[in-house]
């Protein structure tokens, strides 16, 4: 069956970096749109980043745009999210998410059809 396992959350100070991972089972990566997608407590789930499934075209939210990268390796099966100078504002459980197979890219979570069960990245002094 579909599953995607995302690692590599931690704990990290303000200004550092992590890099989490997307292990994809299942289905082939390299035919579907990845997301990332975070939570904070008390707030709505918001966009982060994507990559699209045909020219692995990469999207972003403003908030972490130039900060963040996306990327995949579709013979390992899995997505990276390399994230860089990190802030107290990036804390929140990252979600990785697969799209519904014939919609154009967006951040727009209704249009992910199967998720992760998240990893918790929270930066703090």
């Amino acid at each position: 069956q579909v599953q995607l396992v995302e690692s590599g959350g931690g704990l990290v100070q303000p200004g550092g970096s992590l890099r989490l991972s997307c292990a994809a089972s299942g289905f082939t990566l390299g035919y579907y749109t990845i997301g990332w997608f975070r939570q904070a407590p008390g707030k709505e789930r918001e966009g982060v980043s994507c990559i699209s499934r045909s020219d692995g075209k990469t999207y972003y939210a403003d908030s972490v745009l130039g900060r963040f990268t996306i990327s995949r390796d579709n013979t390992e099966n899995t997505v990276y999210l390399q994230m860089n100078s990190l802030k107290p504002e990036d804390t929140a459980v990252y979600y990785c998410a697969r799209m519904h197979f014939l919609l154009s890219p967006s951040l727009r979570s209704e249009q992910y059809d199967y998720w992760g069960q998240g990893t918790q990245v929270t930066v703090s002094s």
